[in-house]
């Protein structure tokens, strides 16, 4: 819709083609609901709009959001992290609409608890014929070792999300049943905050329904569910490498969860708990994000390498609580759907209030002959599958086609195969409008609402988020295809609660310690703080290479061709400017940084994912000599700017003194090797020099000592100066104090191993003299350091 058409659009004229459904009502008229919206993108220029749109494409970008684009052309398999694609123009849905939205999916909430809990416990479904019992027992996702597991809640589901559909004529229907591990809740919130900006003028002047109070209510009741146990509340996630890792950070950070993995769990005492710095500690609620067979390998799925044996044991004995419950992707079946209405009249007494996609069981004769009679208007898929009807998969036909072509008529499949197979009637799906190319233009969309348990009953977002199709084609809606998301607007007739996260303060004011650390996250940190000052090191000895390099021309000089050997020890190719090594040390930070998102500020992650991608670009333009050294210069301060956040902004807690023992440990590891390789001994022309300069303490040096560079005064002031941070001596002070501070915090009633060797290392240097300190000694004083890295992972990491 170009300009001049909304403009008459909004005026009341008569409709106009290429509008989309959303925007109109059964007389062709603009929905009420819509009006804000379009007259403020009317009123706004074009490059006006562009700005608006690029804050919050900025935001996401900045904030870290991506999902995972999976490759599956060519002869591997693989993925790519892409940048979040954020459809610009929200969808607008009224207050009143809503609500009775909202009243259907609660009931059919409530309607697949009781389903679960017959499935899982008498059988009565199956028994009295309201259920085939082979669609039950051939799902591969009905857990027969969770069979008579009741909760200890008393409930099985607890969050849920629903893929909604709607008509052109303005009806909406359930498309899928999310019921396994939702995903997407998060990225609503996103959504939400990336909308705020572009429209930030608009959205704080209409009554548009906030998201905060849901996921309150949510977090109220996860915590409710721990009742008097100590266990903790913590998000269970597969790792970074599934698609929604960044969600489950997210919103381990927004509710203020523990984000744990299983190998940070064990089962001790037939109860589950969390592998920390300080000992195992009990976990009471697990907000489960992977798959139920892959939770435990001992009585589930044997070849998981995601799960924690014992977990159905702990769940068994009733020793904590489950979000949801283990087994209930057996909900998700598209053939559920098709005995759904009938169940929710014998299980609720009442219709469906929000109506499923028609879905008939190819197993039965009565339904199998209906569908064959009916193929042009069929979209006919796996009995079993979990996908949405548009979701095209291999098995798929589609008006009584294969789009694949084959050889079999889809008739014959249908009577080979019925029992297998579902026919879903092939709607057709509303459009609501995106932005493309400067116009609005009507695309398909999908809407998906999530509702939570709380002791209240089921609440419901009021919003969620929208998948818009790439093209007029319903199978293209999915990210995967090209699709997009964009945010949903409720939008009140009234003005909204300004509501937060925040509960209200009963009681006396307590300050609550931050959460327990998991050693997994804790050794992610330190490795962290390790890379980062590697690659550091690394950058610091190029730079002096390249100057060297450029000073010298083709000359062959004893120190160039010793700071080539150096790096080359260190795996740095001299031929290489940017050498492959540094771009290795900052993506293993990326990866350590990556498994701790829900404990890494967005700067921090802004930062170190700047200076990974400003050492790629340099390493395709940069020349050996000047160029590379300037090259090096900028990395520096990228990295300075990094630190700076780091020890500006981080909370002085157990993370933070990981990560600093990490960058510790390998400062004065990389010093006491550059003076071994340069100071140790005089002989090398300009090596002394060179160290002074690969330590930042050349201005300190000429200020502090009248005389020329000397060993003396340079092993003085790089290995034993306590106040020079480049020094050995300041570094492992420090890893003393960090280290006491650990010590103390897990309540150690005398000196652990680590803290033994990290005293008689600091000792033995704070007594040492310059002349002391040979080539031998720092040999063995690395040895020491890593001595000192081996007894802290066996004290805290293991």
């Amino acid at each position: 819709m170009a300009p001049d058409q909304m403009t008459r659009f909004l005026s009341g004229y008569a409709p106009i083609e290429g509008v989309a459904d959303e925007l109109k009502r059964p007389d062709g008229s603009m929905r009420p609901v819509w009006t804000p919206l379009m007259r403020h993108l009317a009123g706004q220029s074009a490059e006006t709009l562009a700005r608006s749109f690029a804050r919050g494409d900025q935001y996401l970008h900045d904030t870290g959001v991506y999902f995972r684009q999976h490759n599956t052309t060519g002869t591997g398999t693989g993925s790519t992290v892409r940048d979040w694609p954020l459809s610009h123009v929200p969808v607008v849905i009224a207050e009143a609409e809503w609500a009775a939205l909202a009243d259907g999916i609660a009931q059919r909430a409530e309607l697949l608890e009781r389903v679960m809990a017959d499935l899982y416990g008498p059988g009565d479904l199956v028994r009295d014929g309201f259920l085939p019992a082979d669609l039950v027992a051939q799902n591969p996702e009905w857990l027969r070792p969770v069979v008579g597991m009741k909760p200890r809640s008393g409930h099985y589901l607890h969050f849920l999300a629903f893929e909604l559909g709607r008509s052109p004529d303005g009806s909406w229907f359930v498309l899928g049943d999310r019921t396994q591990a939702p995903s997407g809740a998060g990225f609503a919130l996103e959504n939400r905050m990336a909308s705020t900006r572009i429209f930030h003028d608009l959205f704080q002047k209409t009554n548009i329904e906030r998201l905060a109070g849901f996921f309150r209510s949510f977090r109220d009741a996860m915590n409710g569910l721990r009742g008097d146990s100590e266990g903790r509340v913590g998000i269970l996630t597969p790792g970074q490498h599934t698609d929604t890792y960044y969600e489950h950070a997210y919103i381990a950070r927004y509710l203020g969860f523990s984000l744990l993995e299983c190998e940070d769990l064990k089962v001790q005492d037939g109860r589950l708990a969390v592998r920390t710095i300080n000992g195992p500690e009990p976990v009471g609620v697990l907000w489960r994000r992977l798959d139920s067979r892959f939770a435990d390998p001992l009585e589930l799925d044997e070849t998981s390498a995601l799960g924690t044996p014992g977990m159905v044991a702990a769940l068994r004995a009733g020793a904590m609580d489950m979000v949801n419950c283990l087994g209930s992707g057996v909900l998700e079946s598209r053939a559920l759907m098709a005995f759904l209405p009938r169940i929710a009249r014998h299980l609720i007494g009442a219709p469906l209030r929000l109506p499923n996609i028609a879905t008939w069981w190819c197993g039965q004769e009565t339904e199998r002959a209906y569908v064959q009679a009916n193929l042009d208007r069929m979209m006919i898929g796996s009995a079993q599958s979990t996908k949405l009807p548009f979701d095209i998969e291999v098995n798929t036909a589609v008006g009584g086609k294969f789009p694949c072509g084959a050889d079999e008529s889809v008739s014959d499949w249908i009577d080979r195969e019925g029992a297998q197979l579902v026919g879903q009637e092939a709607v057709t799906l509303s459009t609501t409008p995106a932005m493309i190319d400067g116009k609005l233009v009507p695309r398909p969309m999908v809407v998906r609402v999530f509702a939570a348990r709380t002791p209240n009953g089921w609440a419901v977002m009021p919003g969620g988020y929208a998948r818009i199709g790439r093209s007029g084609d319903p199978t293209a809606l999915g990210m995967q295809a090209g699709g997009s998301v964009a945010d949903v607007w409720i939008m009140a007739d009234q003005p909204v609660v300004q509501d937060t996260l925040s509960s209200k303060q009963s009681g006396p004011f307590l300050r609550r310690l931050p959460g327990l650390l998991p050693a997994r996250a804790a050794d992610n940190l330190y490795w962290l703080g390790r890379y980062v000052e590697r690659a550091e090191g690394g950058v610091r000895v190029l730079r002096a290479y390249h100057l060297r390099l450029e000073e010298y021309g083709r000359r062959t000089v004893p120190l160039v061709d010793s700071l080539g050997r150096f790096l080359e020890s260190y795996g740095f190719e001299t031929r290489e400017p940017v050498p492959d090594a540094l771009l290795s040390h900052l993506d293993a930070a990326l990866t350590c940084a990556s498994k701790v998102r829900d404990r890494f500020s967005t700067d921090g992650w802004s930062a170190l994912n700047d200076l990974a991608d400003s050492a790629r670009e340099l390493s395709d333009r940069v020349t050996p000599g000047d160029d590379a050294a300037r090259a090096m210069s900028v990395l520096l301060r990228k990295t300075a700017g990094f630190s700076g956040l780091v020890h500006e902004n981080m909370f002085r807690f157990l993370g933070w003194r990981f990560l600093s023992i990490g960058r510790a440990l390998e400062r004065a590891d990389h010093m006491a090797s550059v003076l071994t390789s340069f100071a140790a001994a005089e002989g090398l022309d300009g090596g002394l020099d060179a160290t002074v300069e690969i330590g930042d303490s050349v201005m300190t040096h000429r200020r502090r000592y009248s005389v020329e560079t000397t060993r003396d005064t340079v092993i003085d002031m790089l290995a034993l100066d306590r106040d020079n941070p480049r020094s050995i001596l300041f570094q492992i002070d420090r890893v003393r104090e960090e280290e006491s501070k650990l010590a103390e915090l897990s309540g150690a009633q005398s000196m652990g191993d680590a803290g033994r060797k990290i005293l008689m290392l600091q000792t033995a240097m704070a007594v040492a003299t310059p002349e002391q300190i040979t080539a031998r000694r720092l040999s063995r004083t690395r040895r020491e350091l890593a001595a000192i890295s081996e007894a802290l992972t066996a004290q805290y990491l293991s």
